[in-house]
């Protein structure tokens, strides 16, 4: 029997004399926890403990009871939720954008749910409003705007700055949408690369202009978007009676890793009067690069630009921010002036509550990790570490593009960690019947990522895109992930799929 079979939470703090037990408990989970990230960074263990949904529902007790559980209750309830969590610190998991654990970015997450505010007003989170401040501004130096102008925020994910940038785009062209609504404007047309995010489409949903108003601009080989044909359907739906607003590019595609022309692009904003926003949810971070910033080359000219440090720089989810060229126009897209929060006879700068620019009202305190990880590592820790993902990206790459039994989806050399590929196993390498080939070809991603989940070994993604079957998108942002671990990852599917 422990000491906590026989009492529940509310002995903890703020009970009478509940700070003895808070602490001691408090240093159990604490131990439960150093003691899940020690074993996420072993290669040893298992990337994942996979069960299936129904298995998993009925091996543990995880329906809510009316009476309290006992605490010992509550750290197994924390020990089992940690056994079958997906270990994304392992320097095996490569499944998505966002991989890794950054331990400063842990220790700031900690301390951000301890203080438990809210990002509204400076008086309820002084010192985070003010190290968004700082933050916000030095990103958009880094994208180059002039210093001291522009604003931006904080969201939850690329996907919502990225509806932020239209809802912003949508305000410049016709302010009086606020108030009116969409009935008060002609019909818009928003444009996008056909390899971008699937967000541009959903925020055309959410903000009632419609997703057959986001017209799908056509993308070359590697994935780039053609400002040719950008040009051409801007013009195609000035004659259709569109009145275009948006153009957004994307500097790192979800699939390809591309980046678009965004010099050309923002030649053919300019001319036609269109919000030129960039989508670098992905690729944002190479701009912490002296050696790859080059790929963003013209993302100063942007109105917006999504930049996501979840992904590339391993700050702890989630972590997103869109940055506006223009200052002042977010709060007057924005703000509804809520009296109970927003008072303006207050006793400080009216300027630093900046809530009333968001969509939400409540909002996490984002930037702590972001701001405590870019203090532990100056920018030149952040390049370092950008710049070896790219590097064993680049080795992966080099392996495979003639090893026997691969395909590159696209010639030449990733400009971004994503490695696109399709592993052929024997049983199909030679086949002559190249329909027959591609429908069994189609099927081998799938059951290679489904061992790789049941083993436990290692995690990669996989899709088709357009006409091309099933294959693997291997993308790094793992800072724990090594030349010897690309080299597992080709041997483990070759492994695994040697019989199919």
């Amino acid at each position: 029997m422990t000491a906590y079979s026989k009492i529940s939470a509310q002995y903890l703090l703020p009970a009478t004399n509940g700070d003895i037990k808070t602490m001691t408990f408090l240093q159990e989970v604490v131990n439960i926890l150093l003691a899940y990230i020690v074993e996420s960074f072993d290669r040893s263990t298992k990337v994942i403990d996979f069960h299936y949904p129904n298995e998993l529902l009925q091996s543990n007790n995880w329906e809510l009871s009316d009476e309290p559980e006992t605490l010992d209750d509550i750290l197994l309830s924390c020990r089992a939720t940690l056994k079958y969590a997906i270990k994304t610190a392992h320097p095996r998991y490569f499944n998505q954008l966002s991989t890794g654990l950054d331990m400063v970015g842990l220790a700031a997450d900690w301390l951000t749910s301890t203080a438990n505010t809210n990002m509204f007003t400076y008086e309820v989170a002084p010192v985070f409003v003010l190290l968004e401040y700082v933050t916000l501004k030095k990103m958009r130096e880094m994208i180059g705007w002039p210093e001291r102008r522009g604003d931006g925020i904080f969201s939850p994910g690329g996907a919502i700055s990225n509806m932020y940038a239209m809802l912003l785009a949508r305000f410049k062209m016709f302010p009086e949408v606020k108030e009116k609504g969409m009935s008060s404007v002609p019909r818009l047309a928003a444009f996008t690369s056909e390899h971008s995010h699937f967000s541009i489409k959903k925020g055309a949903a959410a903000l009632g202009i419609g997703t057959e108003s986001v017209i799908l601009i056509k993308a070359d080989e590697r994935g780039k978007m053609i400002p040719s044909d950008l040009e051409r359907r801007l013009v195609e739906a000035k004659q259709k009676g569109f009145v275009p607003f948006f153009v957004s590019a994307t500097a790192g595609t979800t699939v390809y890793g591309a980046f678009d022309p965004l010099i050309a692009i923002a030649d053919i904003c300019k001319k036609h009067g269109v919000w030129m926003h960039v989508d670098g949810a992905w690729g944002g971070s190479l701009l912490m690069s002296r050696k790859h910033r080059w790929k963003l080359n013209g993302v100063e000219r942007a109105d917006s630009v999504t930049w996501n440090p979840h992904k590339m720089m391993s700050v702890p989810l989630q972590c997103s921010a869109l940055l506006v060229k223009e200052e002042g126009l977010m709060q007057k897209c924005n703000q509804m002036q809520a009296c109970y929060l927003f008072q303006q006879d207050k006793h400080y700068d009216l300027s630093y509550d900046t809530g009333d620019k968001a969509l939400q009202c409540g909002r996490h305190v984002d930037i702590f990790k972001l701001w405590l990880m870019w203090r532990a590592k100056g920018t030149i820790g952040f390049e370092a570490q950008i710049d070896k993902c790219l590097e064993l990206s680049e080795y992966l790459y080099n392996k495979i593009k003639d090893r026997e039994g691969y395909q590159m989806v696209f010639d030449g050399k990733p400009q971004h960690t994503n490695v696109c590929f399709w592993y052929l196993p024997p049983g199909i390498r030679y086949l002559e019947d190249k329909e027959e080939k591609m429908r069994r070809l189609h099927k081998v991603a799938p059951v290679i990522k489904a061992r790789m989940m049941e083993y436990g070994t290692t995690m990669v993604s996989y899709q088709p895109q357009g006409d091309k079957v099933n294959f693997f998108r291997m993308v790094i942002s793992n800072p724990a992930a090594t030349f010897e671990d690309i080299d597992f990852l080709i041997e483990e599917i070759e492994r695994l799929g040697q019989d199919l």
